[in-house]
């Protein structure tokens, strides 16, 4: 009893303090690692100089905001992960997945919204906009939905705590 109320406490401290600071740890992790890979590809098919956050070659000019690193994003993933009772293996696991699977996902995004900048495709802003408020919510929904599928977690997000928390006091 004790030990699952400990565990319970940590998750959710864990939780409090990743979200402390406007999101500072996943910017400072992701915002290289995002960087850097957009980076990596885009030099596969044209030379690609830098310039703090922005990059040119050219065909286009991209600087890379916090909004297309997608901090918020990560932490949505982080807290669906966190608020989930699960062993410690499955949690590692599923934490993995879903940040891996998003940050290819969001690396895609980039490059094909580049490319699209790139060649004047007419409807990039209207994509850009539809992905960024509708399909991020979906995109992260499904994320989370398949990997919990796949490691076969049953508890449900913040509920099963709940419920966890109202057992052990009555």
């Amino acid at each position: 009893m004790k030990k699952e109320i400990v565990n319970i406490i940590i998750r959710y401290l864990l939780i409090i303090l990743l979200g402390l600071g406007n999101l500072w740890v996943i910017y400072l992790i992701f915002s290289p690692l995002t960087f850097y890979t957009v980076l990596f590809i885009l030099n596969l098919f044209s030379k690609t100089y830098v310039s703090a956050s922005t990059m040119y070659s050219s065909e286009f000019i991209i600087e890379l905001v916090k909004p297309c690193i997608a901090g918020a994003a990560y932490y949505f993933l982080i807290i669906l992960n966190l608020s989930t009772p699960m062993p410690l293996k499955d949690r590692i696991n599923s934490f993995l997945s879903t940040i891996c699977i998003f940050f290819l996902l969001n690396i895609g995004r980039i490059i094909l919204f580049t490319f699209l900048y790139a060649k004047d495709f007419a409807y990039t802003d209207i994509f850009h906009k539809l992905t960024w408020y509708f399909g991020s919510t979906v995109l992260l929904l499904i994320i989370w939905f398949s990997t919990s599928k796949i490691f076969r977690i049953k508890n449900i997000p913040f509920y099963s705590d709940l419920k966890k928390i109202k057992s052990l006091l009555i």
